[in-house]
């Protein structure tokens, strides 16, 4: 009987001991090489070396107070009747600055003037807005009804000005003044000119007024209105 009393003791042993071992598989164990916080960083420095193996998450932007966005502002409008509008515009879109919207203004004048005497609809559509397409377009429709060619030559276009900014509805909406001096001519059928003089050099002052809608995140503006200012 103490024999096999003393095998039912062994074979329990085992047993217990296979249930540790499974119990161990599973839940693991501590080894005195669990990643302490040095080795942490170290596996974080390394997935920074390997931007592959890291899923980034979204860093949300800073809001910036009005006060460091005004300073931001070029200080030729501070203190002008243009700064509120500016700083609405900043707010919405911080990369938003004077110098190039005015640089990009002028290329959009001269691309403009020169796709409607030419008769480029497909220029001049994604440039104007659904009104100011339909008028341009228009005009150069009833031309080419009656047979006629237009040139224009941008003799000197001058540095454009604003004259005025506004926040609407999330809509940002810019007055620029352009001054230039152009040669205008307008040709019949037959190519002789029926309209202004290759000589003669106008001076032409125009206000144009752009538009932007600023809670997308498409950066163009469009042209929405024009008027002319007599001399």
């Amino acid at each position: 009987m103490e024999g096999v009393q003393f095998i039912d003791i062994i074979i329990l042993a085992m047993a217990a001991g296979f249930i540790v071992l499974r119990l161990r598989s599973v839940l693991g164990r501590r080894t005195g090489h669990e990643p302490t916080p040095e080795s942490r960083d170290a596996r974080e420095e390394a997935l920074a070396r390997n931007p592959d193996n890291v899923v980034p998450l979204p860093i949300p932007i800073p809001r910036r107070s009005r006060e460091s966005i005004l300073m931001d502002i070029e200080p030729a409008y501070q203190g002008t009747p243009l700064e509120a509008g500016l700083v609405q515009i900043k707010m919405a879109d911080h990369s938003f600055s004077v110098a190039t919207f005015l640089a990009g203004a002028a290329k959009a004048f001269e691309m403009i003037v020169a796709a409607y005497a030419k008769h480029d609809a497909d220029t001049l559509k994604p440039l104007l807005s659904a009104d100011v397409y339909a008028r341009f377009a228009g005009a150069i429709q009833e031309r080419e009804e009656r047979g006629e060619t237009m040139e224009t030559e941008l003799v000197v276009l001058k540095p454009p000005r604003l004259e005025s900014v506004e926040v609407r509805d999330n809509r940002a909406i810019i007055d620029v003044r352009f001054q230039s001096e152009q040669v205008n001519v307008v040709k019949d059928k037959a190519g002789a000119i029926i309209e202004g003089d290759r000589e003669h050099v106008d001076s032409v002052t125009d206000v144009w007024t752009f538009a932007r809608d600023l809670t997308t995140a498409d950066p163009n503006w469009a042209l929405i209105a024009t008027r002319s200012i007599e001399s």
